[in-house]
């Protein structure tokens, strides 16, 4: 929210206006849509032939999350910031719904034991130490500087805002860096281990659920109550189609998107035997760099293990990777479909700002175990306590970046503006 919002284009004044109307959809842009079709079945091509059928449908999985996260504009950056700026908590409302709908999905798959490989599901339960502390924290701040999170930077360059191409770059420097001091924050700073709600306790699945169905309803209505008594600006009414046509052309309801997010994230589970994260792909692009630029990655504690066969694979074999690269494809397709496709230049203290926060969230997401989606969407839909500690951190990583903001030439939301 700011007091002057760039909408379709057209500058509208938030005093200006108490009507919360969207500004009318544009057209398609056939030549990029036909475009983003034609790479996306090529790329799609190319993975089907060279890599094991699961690469098709992560891929797929990765187009369908790139296109509702662009349809819905659906933040985790933007949710924080409102809701520590002015208190609006419609952002935080819809994560509460789908982090509801992703924990019932996850608990039936946990429970079962059944995914499409046959595989043994397992979820993103990682220890709560001081790299999880300390990352989440600079994680909250960098994405307030970067202009989006790990999602939001993926679908944010699919959909051409120049700015967050910058943010890419500086995430997969600080991932790199991250990767590069794996070995000092695991094994010199203190951790007390992992605690998973359903393993860790006699709950079981089940009894994990209710919990955390419980606490999330509660969180809800905490957030109803708070937002009556703080009366908060509401959020701008974003373009959009009617009827059918909505699907593919204007803006969803966040609620809508939510849903569809958890049962995509849920599906990724299904299918590669674990939940949906970003950041790893981008520790993996910037280590073959450095590795191409003569640095010694594979004698990183990172690369040790499990994780050195993907240092020396094709980023294709790598199901995040593919994912990623869908998400990019998807949004472009989206944005492009409404009419909303077009890099524009930007000041040097964005970009400034955008290099920096990638770097802190690059490094941060490193640090603890995972970003906004591999640690706090797949992290309490796994039922890990450090997912919820991940969101407490970041919230407090955010209050902090609205003071450092303004030294970058970026502004607040205000409690006086009608809109956010």
């Amino acid at each position: 929210m700011e007091s002057v919002q760039q909408i379709q284009g057209q500058q509208v004044s938030s005093k200006a206006n108490t009507k919360n109307t969207a500004a009318p959809l544009s057209h398609w842009q056939k030549p990029h849509v036909l475009l983003g079709l034609a790479v996306a079945m090529i790329l799609g091509a190319y993975i089907f032939m060279t890599t094991p059928y699961t690469q098709l449908i992560l891929y797929g999985l990765g187009l369908a999350l790139g296109f509702t996260l662009f349809h819905a504009r659906f933040g985790f950056t933007s949710a924080f910031r409102r809701l520590m700026s002015v208190g609006n908590v419609e952002g935080i409302q819809a994560h509460m719904v789908m982090l509801a709908v992703a924990s019932t999905l996850f608990a039936i798959i946990f429970a079962t034991g059944y995914t499409l490989t046959g595989a043994t599901p397992s979820g993103n339960i990682s220890p709560i130490g001081t790299s999880l502390i300390f990352g989440s924290f600079i994680f909250g701040i960098g994405m307030q500087l970067g202009g989006g999170c790990a999602s939001g930077t993926l679908y944010h360059v699919g959909s051409g805002q120049s700015p967050t191409v910058i943010t890419l770059i500086g995430f997969i420097a600080g991932s790199v860096i991250g990767a590069y001091h794996w070995g000092f924050w695991m094994n010199d700073t203190p951790s007390l281990g992992s605690f998973s709600l359903a393993e860790s306790t006699n709950l079981g699945y089940f009894g994990a659920w209710m919990v955390q169905i419980a606490l999330l309803a509660i969180i809800y209505w905490i957030t109803v109550q708070f937002a009556k008594r703080r009366k908060p600006p509401i959020m701008k009414a974003l373009p959009t189609e009617r009827g059918w046509k909505r699907i593919l052309r204007g803006s969803w309801p966040l609620v809508t998107a939510a849903i569809v997010l958890a049962v995509l994230n849920a599906g990724t589970l299904f299918v590669k035997g674990s939940p949906w994260g970003i950041t790893s792909g981008f520790a993996l692009w910037g280590s073959k760099i450095a590795s191409l630029l003569g640095m010694d990655v594979a004698s990183w504690t990172y690369w040790s293990g499990d994780k050195a066969e993907a240092l020396h694979s094709s980023v294709f074999q790598d199901s995040t990777s593919v994912m990623n690269f869908g998400i990019i494809l998807g949004a472009f397709i989206a944005s492009a479909s409404g009419g909303l496709f077009k890099p524009k230049r930007f000041k040097k203290g964005v970009a400034l700002a955008s290099l920096v926060g990638g770097i802190m969230m690059g490094y941060g997401a490193r640090l603890a175990f995972g970003c906004n989606i591999g640690a706090y969407f797949s992290g309490i839909a796994s039922f890990s306590l450090h997912g919820w500690i991940w969101g407490i951190m970041a919230l407090l990583g955010t209050f902090a970046a609205l003071f450092i903001r303004p030294l970058f030439g970026l502004s607040n939301p205000h409690k006086n503006d009608h809109f956010c």
